[in-house]
């Protein structure tokens, strides 16, 4: 490692978990009753990726907490002293329960504010009763956030968000325009930067093997769009590495991309790499795109093999979510 590379800021990496029951993403939500099989892995995880260094982060939801082998599960992680819990919020099996829970009412964006608050609510008190802690950071299910559930975690003693999904967007709610790097977000519009700290947004690293990111985002958006996907462009651009969208996740992203990705964002000035993962994604399963079989082995050998990467290129300092916002804070 050369001089100039010695003196750099440390490059803080963030991974987060979310933490939760698993399904068939093809068939109906889960409300009651929900396996949670894939958390008699997160002590092994958990020891696998302390011995590298990093200080996890588990969003856990509802689900995980009506089990008692999962409670105990997380309880021995918590006791190592090297993790943080934060909640996420699955509105169809976080109680109370409301309606048949579809595809729009898997969001939390699309729910009235009072059930988001009451679900809330339910979700920090299982976590402080069954966990003995007071969650600080949140993730949303399935990715998004407005102003009215911002509103409601700064309310609940929020200080740390993660719902924002860089470059993403969906008939439900958009993340486009919002920065990829952690920011102070606006409690009306969580997309916009404030000029208030009370609600630290810190985004997963998404972005592209091209430097310009939101230019190339437009460019995937485009051609992605009902009147061009016909082209293929997208496509066509990832087989000849033209344009590749990756994510620093390995459930979605080869090693290789990964790598490529925390190149470009470091190039870019990043000061945080936050990878991300699902829980149920240490099962073998058919929702990962990549280690469907012998998921375990996979899900930390992409991530032990990223670590080195990183590692032999540039100063790194693990860290879980809140201890980011705090040294980003400083």
């Amino acid at each position: 490692m050369n001089q100039a590379v010695k003196e750099q800021q440390p490059i803080l990496f963030v991974l987060s978990i979310d933490t939760e029951e698993e399904w068939d993403w093809s068939g109906p939500f889960p409300q009651k009753q929900a396996d949670v099989n894939n958390i008699q892995y997160i002590p092994e995880f958990h020891q696998t990726i302390s011995q590298l260094g990093i200080r996890p982060t588990y969003f856990v939801d509802y689900a995980i907490l009506e089990s008692t082998d999962s409670i105990n599960n997380m309880r021995h992680v918590i006791k190592q002293g090297n993790s943080e819990i934060g909640a996420h919020l699955h509105p169809w099996c976080n109680p109370p329960y409301f309606e048949h829970v579809g595809e729009a009412e898997s969001h939390v964006v699309n729910l009235p504010e009072e059930q988001v608050e009451q679900k809330l609510h339910a979700l920090v008190e299982k976590i402080q009763t069954r966990l003995d802690v007071q969650p600080k950071s949140f993730r949303s299910g399935r990715w998004g956030i407005d102003g009215k559930v911002m509103r409601l975690l700064e309310k609940q003693g929020f200080n740390v968000d993660s719902s924002v999904y860089p470059f993403y967007q969906n008939e439900y709610f958009s993340c486009l325009g919002a920065p990829s790097i952690p920011y102070w977000a606006d409690l009306d519009n969580p997309l916009l930067v404030s000029k208030h700290k009370t609600m630290h947004e810190i985004p997963v690293t998404v972005g592209f093997n091209r430097t310009n990111f939101a230019l190339w985002n437009q460019i995937h958006t485009l051609f992605a769009s009902p009147k061009l996907s016909w082209t293929r462009f997208n496509g066509i651009a990832w087989h000849t590495n033209i344009m590749r969208k990756n994510y620093l996740c390995p459930e979605l992203t080869s090693v290789a991309d990964m790598q490529n990705l925390c190149d470009t964002a470091i190039g870019k000035g990043f000061p945080i790499l936050h990878m991300y993962m699902h829980s149920s994604s240490l099962l073998n399963n058919n929702n990962s795109l990549l280690g469907k079989d012998n998921a375990f082995n996979h899900v930390c050998g992409a991530i032990q093999q990223v670590i080195n990467y990183l590692q032999a290129r540039y100063p790194i300092e693990f860290c879980t979510i809140s201890e980011a916002s705090k040294k980003l804070s400083s």
